[in-house]
Protein backbone atom coordinates (compact mmCIF):
# COMPACT_ATOMS: atom_id res chain seq x y z
CA UNK A 1 0.00 0.00 0.00
CA UNK A 2 2.83 2.13 0.72
CA UNK A 3 4.45 1.71 -2.43
CA UNK A 4 1.32 2.41 -4.34
CA UNK A 5 0.73 5.33 -3.09
CA UNK A 6 4.15 6.78 -3.60
CA UNK A 7 3.96 5.35 -7.24
CA UNK A 8 0.36 7.36 -7.87
CA UNK A 9 1.74 11.01 -6.10
CA UNK A 10 4.71 10.67 -8.21
CA UNK A 11 2.49 9.76 -11.26
CA UNK A 12 0.19 12.99 -10.40
CA UNK A 13 2.51 14.98 -9.69
CA UNK A 14 4.55 14.66 -12.62
CA UNK A 15 1.20 14.83 -14.67
CA UNK A 16 0.85 18.50 -13.41
CA UNK A 17 4.17 19.41 -13.57
CA UNK A 18 4.33 18.75 -17.41
CA UNK A 19 1.06 20.09 -17.85
CA UNK A 20 2.19 23.57 -16.21
CA UNK A 21 5.70 23.86 -17.45
CA UNK A 22 5.95 23.36 -20.46
CA UNK A 23 3.84 25.93 -21.55
CA UNK A 24 4.91 28.03 -19.77
CA UNK A 25 8.76 27.17 -20.93
CA UNK A 26 7.03 28.12 -24.36
CA UNK A 27 5.80 31.37 -22.60
CA UNK A 28 9.49 32.59 -21.80
CA UNK A 29 10.61 31.59 -24.80
CA UNK A 30 8.40 33.56 -26.55
CA UNK A 31 8.93 36.70 -24.31
CA UNK A 32 12.09 36.52 -24.18
CA UNK A 33 11.65 37.14 -28.21
CA UNK A 34 9.19 39.68 -27.77
CA UNK A 35 11.68 41.50 -25.36
CA UNK A 36 14.57 41.64 -27.59
CA UNK A 37 12.66 42.61 -30.38
CA UNK A 38 11.03 45.16 -28.71
CA UNK A 39 14.56 46.35 -28.09
CA UNK A 40 15.27 46.73 -31.44
CA UNK A 41 11.82 48.56 -32.78
CA UNK A 42 12.87 50.76 -29.97
CA UNK A 43 16.31 51.28 -31.44
CA UNK A 44 14.62 51.76 -34.79
CA UNK A 45 12.72 54.49 -33.81
CA UNK A 46 15.34 56.77 -32.72
CA UNK A 47 16.32 56.66 -36.06
CA UNK A 48 13.07 57.26 -37.96
CA UNK A 49 12.77 61.22 -37.03
CA UNK A 50 16.23 62.19 -38.43
CA UNK A 51 15.45 60.06 -41.74
CA UNK A 52 12.15 62.21 -42.10
CA UNK A 53 14.29 65.54 -41.96
CA UNK A 54 17.37 64.19 -43.51
CA UNK A 55 18.83 61.96 -45.91
CA UNK A 56 22.61 63.18 -45.47
CA UNK A 57 24.92 60.33 -45.15
CA UNK A 58 26.90 62.11 -42.53
CA UNK A 59 23.98 63.45 -40.13
CA UNK A 60 22.35 59.78 -40.46
CA UNK A 61 25.54 58.37 -39.32
CA UNK A 62 25.89 60.77 -36.22
CA UNK A 63 22.16 59.53 -35.57
CA UNK A 64 22.80 56.45 -35.67
CA UNK A 65 26.68 56.56 -33.99
CA UNK A 66 24.75 58.31 -30.67
CA UNK A 67 21.76 55.97 -30.89
CA UNK A 68 24.88 53.63 -29.73
CA UNK A 69 23.95 50.43 -32.69
CA UNK A 70 26.39 51.40 -35.30
CA UNK A 71 27.65 47.93 -35.13
CA UNK A 72 24.11 46.49 -35.40
CA UNK A 73 22.32 48.88 -37.09
CA UNK A 74 21.50 49.98 -41.14
CA UNK A 75 19.96 52.52 -42.93
CA UNK A 76 19.11 51.56 -46.60
CA UNK A 77 18.23 55.10 -48.25
CA UNK A 78 16.31 54.81 -52.03
CA UNK A 79 18.11 55.38 -55.21
CA UNK A 80 18.35 59.01 -56.41
CA UNK A 81 19.37 61.10 -58.36
CA UNK A 82 19.59 58.76 -61.51
CA UNK A 83 21.51 55.95 -59.01
CA UNK A 84 19.79 52.68 -59.91
CA UNK A 85 21.28 51.70 -56.52
CA UNK A 86 20.36 53.52 -52.76
CA UNK A 87 23.02 54.93 -50.19
CA UNK A 88 23.58 52.38 -47.62
CA UNK A 89 24.65 53.10 -43.74
CA UNK A 90 26.58 50.52 -41.60
CA UNK A 91 26.60 46.63 -42.40
CA UNK A 92 23.85 45.33 -44.38
CA UNK A 93 23.05 41.62 -43.25
CA UNK A 94 19.69 41.29 -44.89
CA UNK A 95 19.16 40.33 -48.01
CA UNK A 96 18.58 42.99 -51.03
CA UNK A 97 15.32 40.93 -52.17
CA UNK A 98 13.94 41.35 -48.12
CA UNK A 99 14.59 44.99 -48.15
CA UNK A 100 12.83 45.48 -51.00
CA UNK A 101 9.73 43.50 -50.19
CA UNK A 102 9.55 45.71 -47.01
CA UNK A 103 9.59 49.14 -49.24
CA UNK A 104 7.25 47.31 -51.23
CA UNK A 105 4.90 46.15 -48.20
CA UNK A 106 5.29 49.26 -46.56
CA UNK A 107 5.65 47.46 -42.69
CA UNK A 108 7.85 46.37 -40.62
CA UNK A 109 9.21 42.45 -41.18
CA UNK A 110 11.94 40.40 -39.42
CA UNK A 111 14.45 38.31 -41.49
CA UNK A 112 16.73 35.41 -40.73
CA UNK A 113 20.12 35.70 -40.95
CA UNK A 114 23.15 33.84 -39.71
CA UNK A 115 23.79 34.63 -36.49
CA UNK A 116 20.47 35.82 -35.00
CA UNK A 117 17.86 37.71 -37.12
CA UNK A 118 17.22 41.54 -38.15
CA UNK A 119 14.04 44.22 -38.00
CA UNK A 120 13.59 45.63 -41.17
CA UNK A 121 11.66 48.61 -40.49
CA UNK A 122 10.44 50.99 -43.12
CA UNK A 123 10.41 54.61 -42.78
CA UNK A 124 8.83 57.83 -45.22
CA UNK A 125 11.41 60.36 -45.76
CA UNK A 126 10.84 64.13 -46.99
CA UNK A 127 10.92 62.98 -50.80
CA UNK A 128 7.92 60.82 -50.02
CA UNK A 129 10.13 57.24 -51.12
CA UNK A 130 10.72 54.32 -48.24
CA UNK A 131 14.33 54.08 -46.60
CA UNK A 132 14.25 50.58 -44.56
CA UNK A 133 16.27 50.58 -41.35
CA UNK A 134 17.83 47.34 -40.87
CA UNK A 135 18.46 46.83 -36.71
CA UNK A 136 20.40 43.57 -36.18
CA UNK A 137 19.07 40.73 -33.26
CA UNK A 138 21.68 38.46 -32.40
CA UNK A 139 20.20 34.67 -31.21
CA UNK A 140 21.84 35.23 -27.38
CA UNK A 141 20.14 37.98 -27.06
CA UNK A 142 16.94 36.37 -28.40
CA UNK A 143 17.35 33.67 -25.64
CA UNK A 144 18.75 35.72 -22.80
CA UNK A 145 17.46 34.25 -19.80
CA UNK A 146 15.46 31.55 -21.54
CA UNK A 147 18.19 28.71 -19.76
CA UNK A 148 17.84 30.16 -16.67
CA UNK A 149 14.21 30.13 -16.32
CA UNK A 150 13.56 26.96 -17.74
CA UNK A 151 16.32 25.82 -14.93
CA UNK A 152 14.01 27.22 -12.49
CA UNK A 153 10.97 25.71 -13.31
CA UNK A 154 12.93 22.05 -13.51
CA UNK A 155 14.00 22.81 -10.37
CA UNK A 156 10.41 23.40 -8.92
CA UNK A 157 8.95 20.78 -10.72
CA UNK A 158 11.68 18.88 -9.14
CA UNK A 159 11.02 20.02 -5.76
CA UNK A 160 7.77 19.38 -6.06
CA UNK A 161 7.66 16.07 -7.11
CA UNK A 162 9.99 14.89 -4.19
CA UNK A 163 7.74 16.62 -2.20
CA UNK A 164 4.87 15.32 -2.85
CA UNK A 165 6.71 11.51 -3.15
CA UNK A 166 7.85 12.03 0.98
CA UNK A 167 4.28 13.56 1.82
CA UNK A 168 2.65 10.39 0.00
CA UNK A 169 5.36 7.96 1.95
CA UNK A 170 4.56 9.79 4.90
CA UNK A 171 0.86 9.71 4.73
CA UNK A 172 1.61 5.52 3.61
CA UNK A 173 3.62 4.76 6.66
CA UNK A 174 0.75 6.63 8.73
CA UNK A 175 -1.48 4.30 6.84
CA UNK A 176 0.62 0.75 6.28
CA UNK A 177 2.01 0.56 10.14
CA UNK A 178 -1.45 0.62 12.24
CA UNK A 179 -2.28 -2.16 9.21
CA UNK A 180 1.00 -3.94 9.93
CA UNK A 181 0.35 -3.34 14.20
CA UNK A 182 -3.02 -5.10 13.26
CA UNK A 183 -1.86 -8.23 11.04
CA UNK A 184 0.67 -8.27 13.81
CA UNK A 185 -1.91 -8.48 16.53
CA UNK A 186 -4.15 -11.14 14.44
CA UNK A 187 -1.07 -13.29 14.47
CA UNK A 188 0.03 -12.98 17.68
CA UNK A 189 -4.23 -13.88 19.23
CA UNK A 190 -4.13 -16.73 16.40
CA UNK A 191 -0.95 -18.10 18.39
CA UNK A 192 -2.65 -17.92 21.84
CA UNK A 193 -1.57 -14.94 22.75
CA UNK A 194 -4.40 -13.82 24.55
CA UNK A 195 -3.01 -10.34 25.77
CA UNK A 196 -2.24 -9.31 22.18
CA UNK A 197 -3.82 -6.34 21.23
CA UNK A 198 -3.66 -3.24 18.81
CA UNK A 199 -3.18 0.87 19.33
CA UNK A 200 -5.96 2.84 18.15
CA UNK A 201 -4.60 5.22 16.04
CA UNK A 202 -4.34 5.87 12.43
CA UNK A 203 -7.08 6.50 9.94
CA UNK A 204 -10.55 6.43 11.13
CA UNK A 205 -11.34 2.95 9.38
CA UNK A 206 -8.30 1.47 11.14
CA UNK A 207 -9.08 2.92 14.36
CA UNK A 208 -12.38 1.40 13.89
CA UNK A 209 -10.58 -1.76 13.08
CA UNK A 210 -8.55 -1.94 15.83
CA UNK A 211 -10.91 -0.87 18.48
CA UNK A 212 -13.08 -4.15 16.38
CA UNK A 213 -10.04 -6.54 16.95
CA UNK A 214 -9.24 -5.39 20.85
CA UNK A 215 -13.45 -6.12 21.74
CA UNK A 216 -12.73 -9.63 19.45
CA UNK A 217 -10.40 -10.14 21.57
CA UNK A 218 -11.47 -9.19 25.07
CA UNK A 219 -14.94 -11.92 23.75
CA UNK A 220 -11.98 -14.16 23.27
CA UNK A 221 -10.89 -13.78 26.51
CA UNK A 222 -13.71 -14.10 28.12
CA UNK A 223 -15.49 -16.80 26.63
CA UNK A 224 -12.32 -18.90 26.97
CA UNK A 225 -12.48 -17.60 30.53
CA UNK A 226 -16.12 -18.81 31.02
CA UNK A 227 -15.48 -22.38 29.20
CA UNK A 228 -12.55 -22.41 31.92
CA UNK A 229 -15.04 -21.37 34.79
CA UNK A 230 -17.91 -23.81 33.40
CA UNK A 231 -15.26 -26.65 33.38
CA UNK A 232 -14.06 -25.82 36.89
CA UNK A 233 -17.79 -25.72 38.71
CA UNK A 234 -19.13 -29.07 36.76
CA UNK A 235 -15.74 -30.40 38.10
CA UNK A 236 -16.10 -29.19 41.85
CA UNK A 237 -19.96 -30.30 41.70
CA UNK A 238 -18.41 -33.91 41.28
CA UNK A 239 -17.00 -33.50 44.50
CA UNK A 240 -20.37 -33.99 46.48
CA UNK A 241 -21.44 -37.71 44.89
CA UNK A 242 -17.16 -38.08 45.44
CA UNK A 243 -17.73 -37.17 48.88
CA UNK A 244 -20.53 -40.12 49.26
CA UNK A 245 -18.60 -42.28 47.71
CA UNK A 246 -16.00 -41.91 50.06
CA UNK A 247 -18.13 -42.10 52.81
CA UNK A 248 -19.69 -45.26 52.07
CA UNK A 249 -16.28 -46.77 50.69
CA UNK A 250 -14.62 -45.92 54.69
CA UNK A 251 -18.20 -47.84 55.57
CA UNK A 252 -17.18 -51.10 53.73
CA UNK A 253 -14.53 -52.19 56.63
CA UNK A 254 -11.61 -54.43 55.41
CA UNK A 255 -10.43 -56.32 52.77
CA UNK A 256 -8.99 -56.13 49.38
CA UNK A 257 -12.40 -55.07 47.53
CA UNK A 258 -12.96 -52.31 49.71
CA UNK A 259 -8.84 -51.47 49.87
CA UNK A 260 -9.63 -50.94 46.16
CA UNK A 261 -12.65 -49.30 46.23
CA UNK A 262 -11.23 -46.75 48.60
CA UNK A 263 -7.60 -46.33 46.66
CA UNK A 264 -10.05 -45.95 43.57
CA UNK A 265 -12.17 -42.88 45.32
CA UNK A 266 -8.93 -41.51 46.59
CA UNK A 267 -7.73 -41.44 42.59
CA UNK A 268 -10.58 -40.17 41.37
CA UNK A 269 -10.85 -37.21 44.06
CA UNK A 270 -7.33 -36.36 42.92
CA UNK A 271 -8.29 -36.86 39.52
CA UNK A 272 -11.22 -34.20 40.02
CA UNK A 273 -9.08 -31.54 41.82
CA UNK A 274 -6.30 -31.78 39.17
CA UNK A 275 -9.08 -30.83 36.74
CA UNK A 276 -10.21 -28.12 39.02
CA UNK A 277 -6.56 -26.83 39.12
CA UNK A 278 -6.00 -27.11 35.45
CA UNK A 279 -9.22 -25.41 34.01
CA UNK A 280 -9.74 -22.97 36.78
CA UNK A 281 -7.48 -19.57 35.38
CA UNK A 282 -9.71 -16.24 35.17
CA UNK A 283 -12.99 -16.32 37.36
CA UNK A 284 -15.41 -13.85 35.53
CA UNK A 285 -18.43 -12.74 37.35
CA UNK A 286 -21.72 -15.27 37.15
CA UNK A 287 -24.27 -12.63 35.70
CA UNK A 288 -27.10 -12.27 37.73
CA UNK A 289 -30.39 -13.94 37.03
CA UNK A 290 -33.09 -11.75 35.18
CA UNK A 291 -35.80 -10.34 35.67
CA UNK A 292 -38.80 -13.23 36.52
CA UNK A 293 -36.04 -15.50 37.22
CA UNK A 294 -34.59 -17.48 40.24
CA UNK A 295 -35.80 -20.11 42.54
CA UNK A 296 -37.25 -21.12 46.11
CA UNK A 297 -34.35 -21.05 48.71
CA UNK A 298 -36.61 -22.84 51.55
CA UNK A 299 -37.18 -25.44 49.08
CA UNK A 300 -33.75 -25.86 47.64
CA UNK A 301 -32.26 -25.82 51.08
CA UNK A 302 -35.23 -28.94 52.34
CA UNK A 303 -33.95 -30.64 49.46
CA UNK A 304 -30.46 -30.74 49.56
CA UNK A 305 -30.42 -31.01 53.67
CA UNK A 306 -32.77 -34.43 52.37
CA UNK A 307 -29.80 -35.90 50.43
CA UNK A 308 -26.64 -34.69 52.94
CA UNK A 309 -29.27 -36.42 56.06
CA UNK A 310 -28.34 -40.03 54.79
CA UNK A 311 -24.90 -39.13 55.46
CA UNK A 312 -25.20 -37.28 58.45
CA UNK A 313 -27.08 -40.34 59.94
CA UNK A 314 -24.30 -42.40 58.85
CA UNK A 315 -21.51 -40.55 60.69
CA UNK A 316 -23.93 -39.72 63.70
CA UNK A 317 -24.24 -35.79 62.66
CA UNK A 318 -27.28 -33.77 64.65
CA UNK A 319 -27.97 -31.28 62.31
CA UNK A 320 -31.25 -28.78 62.02
CA UNK A 321 -33.01 -27.04 59.27
CA UNK A 322 -34.35 -23.25 60.22
CA UNK A 323 -36.42 -20.70 58.22
CA UNK A 324 -37.16 -23.18 55.18
CA UNK A 325 -40.58 -23.84 56.27
CA UNK A 326 -42.31 -21.09 53.98
CA UNK A 327 -41.42 -20.06 50.42
CA UNK A 328 -38.16 -17.88 50.05
CA UNK A 329 -37.86 -16.25 46.47
CA UNK A 330 -34.33 -15.44 45.11
CA UNK A 331 -32.73 -13.55 42.20
CA UNK A 332 -30.73 -16.49 41.40
CA UNK A 333 -30.72 -20.24 39.31
CA UNK A 334 -32.08 -23.47 41.27
CA UNK A 335 -29.09 -25.20 40.01
CA UNK A 336 -26.63 -22.98 41.03
CA UNK A 337 -28.34 -22.44 44.64
CA UNK A 338 -27.63 -26.20 44.91
CA UNK A 339 -24.51 -26.21 43.91
CA UNK A 340 -23.35 -23.76 46.80
CA UNK A 341 -24.99 -25.73 49.40
CA UNK A 342 -23.48 -28.87 48.20
CA UNK A 343 -19.96 -27.08 47.93
CA UNK A 344 -20.77 -25.69 51.88
CA UNK A 345 -22.38 -28.99 53.05
CA UNK A 346 -19.33 -30.88 51.45
CA UNK A 347 -17.24 -28.76 53.19
CA UNK A 348 -18.60 -29.68 56.33
CA UNK A 349 -18.36 -33.47 55.74
CA UNK A 350 -15.18 -33.44 54.44
CA UNK A 351 -13.01 -30.92 56.65
CA UNK A 352 -14.87 -31.88 59.72
CA UNK A 353 -14.44 -34.94 62.19
CA UNK A 354 -17.34 -37.41 61.92
CA UNK A 355 -19.94 -36.81 64.63
CA UNK A 356 -19.91 -32.69 64.14
CA UNK A 357 -23.21 -31.06 64.27
CA UNK A 358 -24.49 -28.69 61.41
CA UNK A 359 -27.08 -26.43 60.17
CA UNK A 360 -28.59 -24.19 57.58
CA UNK A 361 -30.52 -21.61 58.74
CA UNK A 362 -32.50 -18.93 56.07
CA UNK A 363 -33.23 -15.91 57.15
CA UNK A 364 -35.91 -13.88 55.02
CA UNK A 365 -35.70 -10.02 54.84
CA UNK A 366 -36.81 -7.04 53.11
CA UNK A 367 -34.56 -6.70 50.37
CA UNK A 368 -32.48 -9.44 51.23
CA UNK A 369 -31.92 -13.34 52.01
CA UNK A 370 -29.25 -14.58 53.97
CA UNK A 371 -28.59 -18.50 54.53
CA UNK A 372 -26.34 -19.28 57.12
CA UNK A 373 -24.68 -22.84 56.72
CA UNK A 374 -22.55 -23.71 60.15
CA UNK A 375 -20.89 -26.04 61.66
CA UNK A 376 -19.26 -27.30 65.22
CA UNK A 377 -16.61 -28.11 63.93
CA UNK A 378 -12.78 -26.47 64.90
CA UNK A 379 -13.59 -23.78 62.77
CA UNK A 380 -11.35 -21.56 60.19
CA UNK A 381 -8.53 -20.17 61.43
CA UNK A 382 -7.79 -17.64 58.38
CA UNK A 383 -11.20 -16.83 57.08
CA UNK A 384 -9.54 -14.24 54.45
CA UNK A 385 -7.46 -16.38 53.47
CA UNK A 386 -9.66 -19.55 53.00
CA UNK A 387 -12.05 -17.04 50.56
CA UNK A 388 -8.94 -15.97 48.76
CA UNK A 389 -8.02 -19.73 47.72
CA UNK A 390 -10.04 -19.61 44.72
CA UNK A 391 -7.11 -20.65 42.60
CA UNK A 392 -6.65 -23.88 44.22
CA UNK A 393 -3.49 -23.75 46.77
CA UNK A 394 -4.63 -25.26 49.95
CA UNK A 395 -2.25 -26.71 52.25
CA UNK A 396 -4.80 -29.71 53.31
CA UNK A 397 -5.79 -30.61 49.72
CA UNK A 398 -9.01 -28.69 49.12
CA UNK A 399 -9.10 -26.53 45.94
CA UNK A 400 -10.68 -23.20 47.49
CA UNK A 401 -13.21 -23.54 44.98
CA UNK A 402 -16.22 -24.35 47.03
CA UNK A 403 -16.17 -20.98 48.46
CA UNK A 404 -15.23 -19.11 45.22
CA UNK A 405 -18.47 -20.56 43.88
CA UNK A 406 -20.63 -19.49 46.70
CA UNK A 407 -18.81 -15.86 46.50
CA UNK A 408 -19.86 -15.53 42.70
CA UNK A 409 -23.19 -16.59 43.48
CA UNK A 410 -23.63 -14.13 46.22
CA UNK A 411 -22.32 -11.34 44.06
CA UNK A 412 -24.29 -12.11 41.26
CA UNK A 413 -27.31 -10.73 43.22
CA UNK A 414 -24.74 -7.43 44.25
CA UNK A 415 -24.48 -9.26 47.67
CA UNK A 416 -21.50 -11.36 49.36
CA UNK A 417 -19.77 -14.11 51.74
CA UNK A 418 -18.57 -13.81 55.05
CA UNK A 419 -17.11 -16.37 57.36
CA UNK A 420 -17.22 -15.99 61.08
CA UNK A 421 -17.42 -17.66 63.76
CA UNK A 422 -20.93 -19.80 64.44
CA UNK A 423 -23.20 -20.45 67.53
CA UNK A 424 -22.24 -24.21 67.38
CA UNK A 425 -18.54 -23.39 68.15
CA UNK A 426 -16.86 -23.73 64.42
CA UNK A 427 -17.39 -22.08 61.30
CA UNK A 428 -20.47 -19.71 60.00
CA UNK A 429 -20.66 -18.99 56.29
CA UNK A 430 -23.27 -16.56 55.60
CA UNK A 431 -24.25 -15.88 52.29
CA UNK A 432 -25.78 -12.52 51.55
CA UNK A 433 -28.29 -12.86 48.61
CA UNK A 434 -29.72 -9.23 47.52
CA UNK A 435 -33.40 -8.94 46.24
CA UNK A 436 -33.68 -5.89 44.41
CA UNK A 437 -30.63 -6.62 42.18
CA UNK A 438 -28.54 -3.76 42.58
CA UNK A 439 -25.02 -4.01 42.97
CA UNK A 440 -23.74 -2.37 46.12
CA UNK A 441 -20.51 -0.46 46.10
CA UNK A 442 -17.45 -2.68 46.89
CA UNK A 443 -14.21 -2.58 47.93
CA UNK A 444 -11.70 -5.21 47.19
CA UNK A 445 -8.69 -6.60 48.58
CA UNK A 446 -7.71 -10.16 48.71
CA UNK A 447 -9.81 -11.94 46.39
CA UNK A 448 -13.10 -12.54 47.23
CA UNK A 449 -12.88 -10.21 50.13
CA UNK A 450 -15.84 -7.97 49.54
CA UNK A 451 -17.26 -5.07 51.87
CA UNK A 452 -20.96 -3.30 52.15
CA UNK A 453 -21.34 0.34 52.64
CA UNK A 454 -24.80 -0.34 54.41
CA UNK A 455 -25.73 -2.54 56.77
CA UNK A 456 -28.22 -5.33 56.68
CA UNK A 457 -31.72 -5.34 58.18
CA UNK A 458 -32.73 -8.47 59.40
CA UNK A 459 -34.83 -9.76 61.67
CA UNK A 460 -34.20 -13.24 62.53
CA UNK A 461 -37.07 -16.01 62.54
CA UNK A 462 -35.99 -18.08 65.19
CA UNK A 463 -33.59 -18.24 67.47
CA UNK A 464 -30.15 -19.37 66.72
CA UNK A 465 -29.10 -20.15 70.03
CA UNK A 466 -31.60 -22.96 70.27
CA UNK A 467 -30.03 -26.56 70.43
CA UNK A 468 -29.77 -28.73 67.89
CA UNK A 469 -32.72 -31.55 67.96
Amino acid sequence: MRWALVKVSLAVTAMVVVAFAVPLGLVIREMARDRAFAGAEREAAAVAPALSITTDREQLERVVASAGSDAGMAVHLPASGGQTAGADIGRQRATDEDIAAVRRMGRASTAEVPGGSTLLQPVAIGSGEIAVVEVYVPESEVTNGVGTAWAVLAGVGAALIVGSVAVADRLGVRMVRPAQRLVEGAHELGEGKLGARVPEEGPTELRLAAVAFNSMADQVVQLLANERELAADLSHRLRTPLTVLRLNAASLGDGPAADQTRAAVEQLEREVDTIIRTARDAKPQTAAAGPGAGCDAAEVVRERMAFWSALAEDEGRKWRVAGADRPVRIPVARADLAAALDALLGNVFRHTPEGTAFAVDVHNGEDAVIVLVSDAGPGIPDPEAAMARGRGSGSDGSTGLGLDIVRRLAESTGGDVRIGSSVLGGTEVRIWLQLDGRAAPVRRGHRGAVRRRRQPRLVPTFNRSRSLP
